[in-house]
């Protein structure tokens, strides 16, 4: 089981490069192509919208039957469509390229929760590992975006191809690993809980909006409030990611301890004051409350998971792809948003609106029971 997860979590990390490579290029794309806060809000669209819409058909499709060979080719148009966002100039097709990485991104998350579902036998920590794999991906994507991007420019994003290659073809490995090995089987029987699961995703929601948000103007913000251009910016983001990522793994041995929904909402408790701070005190303390604020936004997360496959226990590969997949890529519907308040006022009243939406996480924890 921890050689099929940890390849399940490698393969997590290499798509989910993807979701982090579009905030760790907006700083480039603001100087190399002159893009406000708006247009580069509407690339983290771009990159979100055609996820959150049909990646309820793939979770519908993946429940009815088993559609394996839909990973590696989905980790490939991820990278593709990364490939292709600094090659042309005209911002409509730098859009549709951002599409298509968020197409391929929408076509990987419900079969591989699936998966991962099946091979750690619904463990909370087995989860957790995979999840963190999602959020390990999204802490390379400045690491790998940063030096590539200034060293050469936008033109040099078809280099960033080569970690969907790689991923696509230790997926691939594993899932023939796995079709010769034992078969684990998934529990569907059980009472589907849909207002427990809609309370979870209206918490998951709040939560991307919150996390997409800050991937997407926390590097902007950094130069602001600490100087030092992209470089600054890229550091932030694997600040962001990174502790992401220890939050993740925090969640699984946490909620084996004190149980899922307590964890959730101490979790989202500690966000408010974490983002609070962020968004307002100054001095070289931003990165501390950065972290805070990344590992309490990030405790949760595999959590969600379970907690949304044992809600819908039939429906395991839509549950997995609304909250590993939707649940993350949502929030960018409402970046324009953040955006438009940031043009008009400033990233810092954009980024305190935050706040709010972690305390409604906290809150709406209170109405959820764990599941049977």
């Amino acid at each position: 089981m921890r050689r099929s997860i940890g390849l399940m979590a490698v393969g997590h990390a290499c798509v989910d490069i993807y979701q982090g490579c579009v905030p760790a290029l907006v700083p480039f794309l603001v100087a190399e192509r002159g893009l406000g806060y708006v247009a580069v809000s509407g690339i983290t669209l771009a990159a979100t919208l055609l996820s959150s819409v049909v990646q309820p058909v793939f979770g519908v499709l993946t429940d009815r039957r088993p559609l394996t060979w839909l990973i590696p080719v989905a980790m490939t148009t991820a990278g593709l469509g990364i490939a292709l966002l600094g090659v042309g100039h005209q911002y409509s097709l730098m859009w549709l390229a951002a599409a298509l990485s968020g197409l391929g991104v929408a076509a990987y998350h419900p079969e591989a929760a699936r998966m991962a579902r099946l091979v750690s036998g619904g463990s909370h920590v087995g989860m957790s590992w995979f999840s963190v794999g999602g959020n390990v991906g999204f802490a390379l994507a400045p690491v790998l975006v940063t030096p590539i991007i200034a060293a050469g420019g936008l033109p040099l994003t078809p280099v960033l191809v080569v970690p969907a290659l790689i991923g696509a073809a230790i997926t691939s490995w594993a899932i023939r690993s796995r079709a010769t090995g034992p078969v684990a089987r998934s529990t569907t029987d059980g009472t589907e809980d849909w207002p427990s699961f809609l309370r979870l995703s209206v918490i998951m929601v709040c939560r991307s909006i919150v996390f997409v948000g800050l991937g997407t103007f926390i590097a902007l913000y950094a130069g602001q409030r600490v100087g030092g251009g992209t470089t600054t910016g890229g550091t932030a983001l694997f600040v962001l990611f990174a502790s992401g990522a220890l939050g993740t793994l925090l969640g699984g041995r946490l909620a084996t301890r004190y149980g899922r929904i307590r964890t959730l909402r101490t979790s989202y408790a500690v966000a408010v004051p974490a983002i609070a701070c962020l968004v307002f005190v100054p001095g070289p303390a931003f990165f501390g409350f950065l972290a805070l604020t990344a590992i309490a936004m990030s405790i949760p997360f595999s959590l969600h998971v379970t907690l949304g496959q044992d809600f819908l226990p039939g429906r395991v590969g839509t549950a997995g792809g609304m909250t590993l997949g939707l649940a993350v890529s949502i929030g960018g519907v409402a970046t324009p948003v953040l955006g438009t308040i940031a043009e008009h006022t400033s990233l810092r009243l954009a980024l305190s609106t935050l706040i709010m939406l972690a305390l409604c996480s906290s809150l709406i924890g209170y109405a959820l029971t764990e599941p049977t």
